[in-house]
């Protein structure tokens, strides 16, 4: 009787035991800490927060960047031609012992000015032409010097020699699509069915001297109210300096009258 109730003893004790491990570890389980639920917040607040101040500082500094750029750009190339002219006489300056900084730009300016004065009067052409008499029989020396004078008389302020007579637009490559140029010449194209006035059209590709000519009947010549420098800033900056709006020339104008609005 003894052993019966020692054995149920023990039974229901360790049935009592099993029970209250569970229990004992769940309540451990809810007795250990967990996140609450308001630093979780804060900690996603301030990541927001870090990819705000980091996504403006960029954007400020990207424009910071585009601004300063042209005008770095800008002085670093008028810095370097000062320079560049000022070598030319400052060697003669420092041979006579005198040390000034852009007194050999100043006398260059003042050379190449008075150049132009010379050159304008009949002796200079006289001169000029003799010179280039000389340079157009010399091998090598005569294909350098008539590529930079086709250079030069592109930007010429004299209209008789302007390598570029007016800017023009032509549809090209297809119906609806646009192409910038100038014109650079025109020429009679005399065929069975009569004469066809033709407009020599220059086409820049990838530089403004690289490009493709198109000779293009003058009645499909569209001519655009600019001129022949702001065109060349348009081919230059690769068509960031284009106008907003493009206003045509009246087609009954005389080609003379469209040069001298051009040079305005």
């Amino acid at each position: 009787m003894g052993d019966e109730k020692s054995s149920m003893a023990i039974t229901t004790r360790d049935r009592d035991r099993e029970l209250l491990i569970p229990v004992a570890d769940t309540a451990a389980v809810s007795l250990s800490p967990k996140p609450s639920s308001s630093s979780s917040a804060h900690h996603a607040g301030r990541e927001t927060f870090c990819k705000v101040i980091r996504s403006w500082a960029s954007k400020k500094f990207m424009t910071g960047c585009v601004i300063l750029f042209p005008i770095a750009i800008t002085f670093y190339i008028t810095w370097w031609f000062i320079h560049f002219v000022d070598g030319f006489f400052s060697p003669i300056y420092a041979q006579l012992g005198i040390d000034i900084f852009g007194l050999g730009f100043i006398t260059s300016i003042t050379f190449i000015f008075l150049v132009g004065v010379f050159m304008s009067s009949w002796l200079g052409a006289s001169v000029l032409g003799l010179g280039e008499w000389f340079i157009k029989r010399m091998p090598l020396v005569r294909h350098i010097y008539n590529a930079s004078k086709q250079i030069s008389a592109a930007i010429s302020p004299d209209q008789n020699t302007q390598a570029f007579k007016e800017v023009a637009i032509i549809r090209h490559p297809r119906i609806g699509e646009y192409a910038f140029g100038f014109i650079t010449s025109s020429v009679t194209l005399q065929n069975y069915s009569g004469d066809e006035e033709l407009c020599c059209v220059y086409v820049p590709t990838n530089h403004l001297y690289i490009g493709d000519i198109f000779l293009v009947n003058t009645k499909d010549v569209i001519r655009p109210n600019l001129s022949v420098r702001e065109g060349i800033e348009i081919v230059v900056s690769g068509g960031m300096s284009m106008p907003q709006i493009l206003s045509t020339i009246d087609s009954r104008i005389i080609p003379g009258e469209i040069s001298r609005i051009n040079s305005i």
